[in-house]
């Protein structure tokens, strides 16, 4: 089978994709391609795991009307035409969108040829591409049931959950730490999603800084893409802390082996993204989610307040994040052990893990096979 994949920018709308390839290569012989742009986390993930990748010229459209938004209008023409081209080129037996603005021109090329088309939607508030796609493509999958009464003219809604990449479920947490050559303190891990997020970053930074000297736990924290890496070490060495003094404290741009940090923490820092938190639940890891107020129809509180009601996370909005209150929770919770495996348990209660398997049938229905 013959599959091209579309959707990118963050790894939230990448890792889905991964997740679903991984699953369906395991279980058939597969021909796997990719779209998306020179500009998304795409460009660099998926060469390095040796998938083909084609490239569009596409940009998302900014909430406000600017100059930009009249050039991203020009472009759409020329990128559904070059979908096309990408199209009759790989010939796939099936198209599947993960999301971003990416898929969009991808898709509605694939629906205009006649290809069988799956959008996958992970957040509790459909994005804007996947609301637009929703009248041409076949199926729209959803990763959380409250998506499907905003997803109007739909051919066919099915409930999936949200895929997860079979590595993040095939590691133990032994394995993880000794991988990792962690002690027995309690690894705390940070992360703002894949582009990073300032204000996560600055808090956590002070947090960190505040507290390194003490030396009572193990940290890694990933920054996000595009300067943010630069910011958060120029924030550290405002605070007094030079990092390569302090070998319990790992801070990089992009955290590449997810599946050995996320199975070895005791307690995940971070936002709320759909993909996150599939992965969070999956595993069953105690979380402190920040979500981000940036977002359309603050879908990311949505997503958190859904495991923290399970008992799975401690949700702390972003007007409310601060060195303090982070502290507070951290310290309140690691020293519970009761409380984390209480956590453990909600947050297993909120996941879903056979979300791929969903979509296989799905995409083995769509294609006849």
């Amino acid at each position: 089978m013959k599959i091209l994949f579309s959707g990118g920018g963050t790894a939230g709308h990448i890792n889905p994709a991964l997740a679903i390839a991984n699953y369906i290569c395991e279980r058939e012989s597969s021909e796997i391609a990719f779209v998306g742009t020179r500009e998304g986390l795409e460009a660099e993930l998926i060469p390095r795991l040796g998938h083909k990748m084609y490239y569009i010229k596409i940009h998302g459209f900014e909430r406000s009307f600017n100059l930009q938004n009249f050039k991203n209008i020009v472009e759409l023409p020329k990128s559904v035409l070059d979908s096309r081209k990408i199209l009759k080129e790989f010939n796939p037996d099936i198209v599947i969108g993960t999301g971003g603005y990416v898929c969009g021109p991808v898709l509605y090329a694939a629906s205009g040829l006649g290809i069988p088309t799956l959008v996958h939607e992970s957040n509790a508030y459909p994005g804007i591409t996947t609301r637009l796609l929703s009248g041409r493509v076949d199926t729209v999958a959803v990763g959380a049931r409250a998506a499907e009464e905003h997803i109007k003219n739909a051919q066919n809604v099915l409930y999936t959950g949200n895929p997860v990449r079979p590595e993040i479920l095939s590691t133990g947490e032994f394995e993880a730490r000794r991988s990792l050559g962690l002690d027995k303190r309690p690894y705390i891990v940070f992360f703002g999603g894949s582009m990073g997020a300032r204000d996560f970053n600055r808090v956590a930074a002070d947090w960190i800084s505040g507290i390194a000297a003490e030396h009572k736990y193990q940290i890694i924290m990933g920054t996000g893409k595009f300067r943010q890496y630069d910011s958060v070490i120029s924030r550290f060495k405002e605070n007094g802390i030079e990092l390569d003094e302090y070998n319990d404290i790992t801070v990089s741009e992009y955290i590449y082996n997810m599946n050995l940090v996320m199975a070895a923490a005791d307690l995940i820092v971070c936002r709320a993204g759909a993909s996150t938190l599939s992965e969070l639940t999956a595993l069953g890891k105690p979380s402190i989610l920040v979500p981000s107020p940036y977002v359309a129809a603050n879908h990311q509180e949505h997503n958190a307040r859904a495991v923290e009601k399970e008992g799975g996370a401690r949700v702390i909005l972003e007007r409310d994040f601060s060195p303090e209150t982070l502290g507070v929770e951290i310290s309140t919770l690691v020293q519970d052990k009761e409380k984390l495996t209480e956590m453990r348990h909600g947050a297993k209660r909120a996941g879903t893990v056979n979300a791929t398997e969903k979509i296989y049938k799905e995409v083995k229905r769509l294609t006849g096979r």
